[in-house]
Parts: C-alpha cells; structure tokens; sequence
C-alpha cells in the first residue's frame, strides 16, 4: 500500500514538524521508501517540499526557520511591524533551499493547500510548470492576510491566500495518508498530553483537542517563542516520530 505524508499548517510551529522529517530520515527508510506523495498548508507546505525535493537541506531549513522567528520577534509588533517584509524573507528562505529542479521533483507527488482569496475556496496544487511557479504556490498557501501583508499572492493570474483556511490537513488520494501535527489532537503523529479535554476544535479539516496547550500553540505559531523553546519543540517532534514509527513497526536505521 502507498503511504502519504501531510504536514499541517501551522506557521512557526513547522519546527515540529522539521524534527518529524529528521526522524524519518534516521529510522523510518521503510516509511520513506514506500512513500508515494505528500502534501501541506502553510508552512506544511514548505516541509512537504523540503522532504520531497532537498531532503539534504533538512538542516539549512531549520536554521533558516530559527533566522526568520527571530527577525519575526525583534519587530516592535512582530510581523505586522509597518516596513516589515514578512513575505519577502519567506521567499529568500525559500529560494535559498530548493535545487533548482524542484518543480520537477515535486511534479504530481507535492500537494499544496491554497484558497482563493474571493471565493475562499480550496484548491490543491499538484502540477508546477518552473521552479518561480513552485515558490509562488508555496507563498500563496503561506499568505495570511494582514498578518503577512495586504495584497494576496499572485498564483496562475489569480489571487489567493493560506491554504490553512480551507483545509489545513489535506488527505491525499490513494494508500494511507499519515498526517503530522504540532497540536494534539486525532492524528498519527502529533504531542501526546495529559489532562486534555474531551472537547475538539475543528480548524478547516483538521481536528485538534480542546487544550490550555493547544490555545498556547496557536498564538506560537504566529507569534514564535524563543529559540530555545523552537529546539525543543523541533526535539518533541524528533521523539514523536520516533514514538509513531515503533508502534507502526516502520522504525529503521541509516547507521
């Protein structure tokens, strides 16, 4: 059976998600070698992209994640700080990780979430015609309006804006999608906590429990927490992974 990855949106907070990518690289090759696609929102997007097309600049990504928060907090009000070029350091990040022929590596495998910004409907994004067209769909899905700017994101002559509103955990078709999470909640890979509530929050296709922790999460994956605090959320995911690829039976060695 073919097996999918879907990361979820969740801004800052993809550090979990980057540990997840490591972990699978260290002990899930089982995992990785019957993988068949993976897809994302927002900045599940973008570690989507990094696993499929420069899975060698799992390390390169997650400096540049630590680099960006930190601009991101020396702001008087963070990204909405007037001058501030949110979407532009995204875009330098982002070109300064994928190889050159990642719209080809990404071709039919990379699902990306968007949603158009006057419908606001979703649509996700298989087919890249350049390398340009890749980093515009990865900028659309990533477009939070105000918080990241004003003017939605050119994609294909029209204008949309996150993924994360309409479906922030897209579920491919085809085999198992393994979906991926810094928040806890109904999924395969995502923190474990105790005393969570029995309630849910759904958050555009995505289930999460109804938590002090979660609600705290939320506000990071705007608003992101020390570096300090990023290195261990990135460790959590490491762990987690780890956790899910015992369980499954799917855990490996590169060693």
């Amino acid at each position: 059976m073919a097996v999918n990855l879907s990361f979820a949106a969740c801004g800052f907070l993809g550090i979990y998600q980057l540990g997840v990518v490591g972990a699978l690289q260290q002990h899930g090759r089982s995992l990785l070698g019957r993988l068949h696609a993976c897809g994302g929102a927002s900045a599940g997007s973008l570690v989507a992209t990094v696993l499929l097309t420069a899975p060698h600049k799992l390390e390169s990504c997650k400096d540049f994640t630590y680099r960006f928060a930190d601009s991101v907090r020396k702001q008087a009000l963070g990204a909405v700080t007037p001058g501030y070029d949110f979407m532009q350091e995204l875009r330098d990040g982002i070109n300064e990780i994928l190889p050159q022929d990642a719209h080809l590596r990404a071709e039919g495998r990379l699902h990306v979430s968007i949603t158009h910004s006057k419908t606001r409907r979703n649509h996700i994004v298989t087919s890249f015609s350049s390398r340009e067209e890749l980093i515009q769909a990865l900028l659309a899905s990533s477009f939070v309006p105000f918080y990241a700017g004003l003017n939605p994101v050119k994609f294909q002559g029209q204008t949309w804006i996150d993924g994360g509103f309409t479906d922030s955990l897209p579920i491919m078709p085809g085999g198992r999608t393994i979906t991926v999470s810094p928040f806890s909640g109904p999924l395969d890979i995502c923190p474990t906590h105790t005393g969570r509530s029995p309630l849910m929050l759904r958050l555009a296709n995505m289930s999460v429990h109804f938590s002090r922790q979660n609600i705290v999460r939320l506000n990071q994956a705007l608003f992101p927490p020390t570096e300090s605090r990023m290195r261990a959320l990135g460790q959590e995911g490491y762990e987690d992974a780890v956790n899910f690829l015992k369980k499954e039976r799917w855990t490996s060695s590169t060693s």
